[in-house]
């Protein structure tokens, strides 16, 4: 499927609209069959028909965020408005509906009648049961808000900033940083808002100004230009909402999830919120008590002081500086280590593959081994380049299919590169960037092992919204796993491996912060809500932003930054943020069967990636979770963990 993301930007755009007319096909099949239709042919021909027009937008997807050729990257955007205006079309088509109602389903098996209980829901929240001209609105603003999202993520990922430093303000940072920011012919270092240069930069700097600076650029990628585009997207969600019967698009958006509804959400947020609000303020006044050492009259924490001065609680009060673990994780030695450990774990090989046609050079590509047997393949694209996707994330390019076709996934990604050669520093991560590896990996490792449902529409990641991000959670536990680590975490230039007394007090230190982390993503779910709770008429959204940040933070909100013009899950998760911390509930229930049994137990894996990971979207999320649990899934783990090193 890659050779289409080498060729030309004509023949991915023929290869998209050929799969559009295999789409109309098959439905216009299914449409024509005389009644009472087979089942299982009417739901291969609906089943092909959703297939086709998947692949192909996944393909666009990797396309849009990844290539590196700018006239790729548009002819991506132009087939993910066609392929969304035809789905959206087909999800609008009564007679489609009305074959699917009538299936008879008394023999099918479980999946099959979860599958099309499912779509039916889909098709009428979809507004297929609305008249004409209300489908006809409702079309037309799908078509609008994809268009709308694409500019949202591409005013963001374009607006890369830089600042120009005395190399003197670099002073704190990491030598293998220092290294490969040397000053230009004007005697100045540049600092960019990518993702690799700016958490360390806002870590480690010991000049206050420089944070600031750079932290305040951060805050306006995306400005002046997401704001408007923001409120058009707040517009007309609210209008779709209001189209198909609900109130809002957040009680639209978390009707189908495992919450339910807006409310539900709400009281969530509320719940997590005060749990964690007396830690926070314990976190919180440590942070400031800090800072009073360097000013003895500060009054509050900045924005830009807080990872700075948390890594310095870390290190004086907790005896760890995230410094000293860096030189033992190097990128090429980490990788190794995820496929490693997730090979041992899942009774996996990954086999690499060298003429695969890939997008970029620098994408390594993987076959998934079982045995003999090969299950899948993974596309590794793993660092920063202009153009690219800035953050971290699985992206779909194959939904695999029971004997018709292999699932293939690809993570995107933007972790330090490695020197060509001997030349140049050696790709240190951070321990965070080593667990956004793991999280990101479990995503990888669902999508590959949850595609070999009957349906694509099962297949992979296809459960509720709220708790694909249950597994890659989970995963992030073995990255605090003594054994697990030393596996592959070794000093670049010792060799020496990762001391165990080392990741104590780099568990330790970690448990410092955990009450602001907590507050700090309720207010990104209360955001992410709010904007799509309030009617968007006349709607200040850097007011109401202000006004989250303040009561969920310590940190004030700063006049003339606009965080939200940067807050990319506004598109993707709209309402939906807070599907993270939901599903770290159930993530932490999960873990404590691996906490009883052995990080490593293979039988405790197999047991987990056959109840959960495998069955994709078979079945409700609570079945899959009570079916590994033996029970259903609680609060107490979370709570266990949220109180963990309070004292």
């Amino acid at each position: 499927m890659s050779t289409l993301l080498t060729g030309t930007p004509d023949a991915f755009l023929a290869a998209s609209r050929a799969d559009m007319e295999r789409a109309r096909v098959e439905v216009a099949g299914l449409k024509a069959m005389a009644a009472p239709r087979d089942t299982a042919l009417a739901l291969a021909a609906y089943d092909g028909a959703m297939s086709a027009l998947g692949d192909a937008a996944a393909r666009a997807s990797v396309c849009r965020n990844a290539h590196p050729d700018e006239k790729m990257r548009s002819t991506a955007e132009i087939c993910e408005q066609e392929l969304d205006a035809l789905s959206t079309e087909l999800s609008l088509d009564r007679g489609v509906y009305d074959a699917l109602a009538a299936l008879d389903l008394a023999r099918e098996d479980g999946a099959t009648r979860h599958y099309v209980g499912k779509t039916l829901r889909e098709l009428r929240r979809s507004g297929v049961d609305k008249d004409e001209p209300t489908r006809q609105r409702v079309m037309k603003l799908r078509e609008e808000l994809v268009k709308i999202g694409q500019d949202f993520g591409k005013n963001m990922k374009d607006d890369v900033r830089k600042i120009a430093l005395d190399p003197a303000q670099l002073d704190g940072l990491p030598d293998d940083y220092q290294a490969a920011h040397k000053p230009g012919a004007d005697g100045k270092v540049t600092v960019t808002t990518d993702n690799t240069d700016y958490i360390p930069f806002v870590t480690y700097a010991k000049s206050g100004k420089a944070r600031e600076e750079l932290w305040r650029q951060y805050r306006l990628r995306g400005h002046p230009g997401n704001l408007e585009v923001l409120q058009r997207m707040l517009e007309k969600r609210h209008e779709l909402a209001g189209l198909l019967g609900y109130p809002s698009w957040a009680a639209y958006a978390t009707e189908d999830k495992m919450i339910g509804s807006q409310q539900k959400a709400a009281e969530f947020i509320a719940r997590i919120s005060t749990a964690s609000e007396a830690r926070a303020q314990r976190d919180y006044q440590q942070l400031l008590a800090r800072k009073r050492k360097d000013d003895p009259a500060a009054q509050a924490v900045a924005g830009w002081d807080s990872a700075y001065y948390a890594e310095r609680v870390s290190a004086e009060e907790y005896d760890f500086d995230s410094q000293t673990i860096r030189p033992y994780f190097e990128y090429t030695r980490v990788k190794q280590g995820v496929l490693d450990i997730t090979g041992r774990m899942f009774g996996l090989t990954y086999r690499k593959l060298t003429d695969v046609p890939v997008w970029h050079a620098e994408v390594d590509v993987y076959d998934v081994v079982e045995g003999a047997t090969v299950l899948g393949r993974i596309y590794l694209d793993m660092h920063p380049r202009d153009g690219k996707y800035k953050h971290y994330a699985q992206f779909t390019l194959v939904n695999g299919v029971a004997g018709k076709r292999l699932p293939e996934g690809v993570l995107m990604c933007n972790f330090p590169r490695p020197p060509e050669g001997n030349r140049g520093e050696a790709a240190l991560m951070e321990h965070d960037s080593v667990k956004t590896f793991f999280h990101e990996f479990g995503h990888l490792l669902h999508h590959v092992l949850g595609g070999h449902t009957r349906w694509a529409g099962l297949s992979g990641v296809a459960t509720e919204w709220d708790f694909v991000e249950a597994p890659s959670q989970m995963l992030e536990e073995w990255v605090w796993d003594v054994p697990t680590l030393q596996t592959f975490a070794r000093h670049y230039q010792t060799g020496a491996p990762l001391p165990a007394e080392l990741v104590g007090r780099a568990k330790a230190a970690d448990e410092y912060g955990k009450g602001l982390w907590v507050r700090q993503q309720m207010f990104y779910a209360a955001t992410s809500l709010e904007f799509h709770t309030r009617d968007p008429r006349g709607l200040d959204t850097t007011r109401v932003m202000a006004e989250l940040q303040d009561r969920y933070t310590p940190f004030k909100y700063v006049e003339g930054t606009y965080f939200h013009e940067s807050f990319g899950h506004l598109d993707g998760y709209s309402a939906l943020y807070y599907t993270y911390m939901w599903s770290l509930v159930i993530a932490k229930d999960l873990f404590s069967v691996f906490q009883h049994e052995g990080l490593l137990d293979p039988k405790a894996a197999l047991r987990y990636r056959r109840a959960v990971l495998e069955p994709g979207g078979s079945k409700p999320a609570a079945e899959l979770v009570a079916d590994f649990l033996g029970r259903q899934y609680d609060f107490g783990a979370y709570q266990e963990w949220l109180d963990r090193g309070a004292a």
